[in-house]
């Protein structure tokens, strides 16, 4: 961990003092010092769940997460991004990681003390490869109760009508032919 120069000034969501510009492994990163959040930009947060060697940087700097005991119950809220001002969405990471991160699409992701760390182990542990199971499992649920209400419907329906196709010069014959008819019973 090094601290860096940057000319670029980002208020920390939460506290609202300016953000250190600082690089973990290769990695930059801004980091309050009131707080200890980190704001990894989008690019910067794709490094960090690609490259093991960038995981790694992060787990040698984090510090241990207090006893359950002692952590207290926060007020949720929702925060404004640091490039943009709009409020963040509030995203359980990979939907089953338990670590709960403010999201600004287009411009980065804010962790909450320890949240980056909890976040890299998840990772190591093979949270993304779970993740993946599992939305390939409710994919797969989906398209199986897709397929039999497709199935029950067509079972309902019964036997379907469906018009032959003429050519335009059957199509002519045939309406002559019923003119002819029904003029004979006129």
């Amino acid at each position: 961990r090094k601290e860096a120069s940057s000319k670029t000034i980002r208020a920390c969501p939460r506290c609202r003092v300016k953000t250190k510009a600082i690089i973990i492994g290769k990695t930059d990163l801004r980091e309050c010092p009131r707080c200890e959040g980190i704001w990894a930009d989008a690019e910067a947060l794709q490094t960090i769940c690609a490259d093991r060697e960038q995981q790694a940087a992060v787990l040698g700097v984090a510090t241990q997460i207090p006893s359950p005991q002692s952590v207290p119950v926060e007020r949720i809220t929702y925060l404004p991004c640091p490039v943009c001002r709009q409020l963040m969405h509030r995203v359980n990471f990979a939907r089953c990681s338990n670590v709960v991160v403010d999201i600004c699409k287009p411009h980065g992701t804010w962790f909450d003390k320890d949240e980056l760390r909890r976040l890299v182990e998840f990772i190591q542990i093979g949270g993304f490869a779970k993740a993946r199971a599992d939305e390939i499992a409710e994919l797969e649920r989906q398209r199986r109760e897709l397929e039999s209400v497709r199935t029950a419907t067509a079972r309902d329906r019964g036997p379907v009508y469906r018009p032959t196709l003429f050519s335009p010069r059957e199509n002519a014959l045939s309406l002559a032919a019923a003119a002819i008819v029904s003029s004979l019973f006129d």
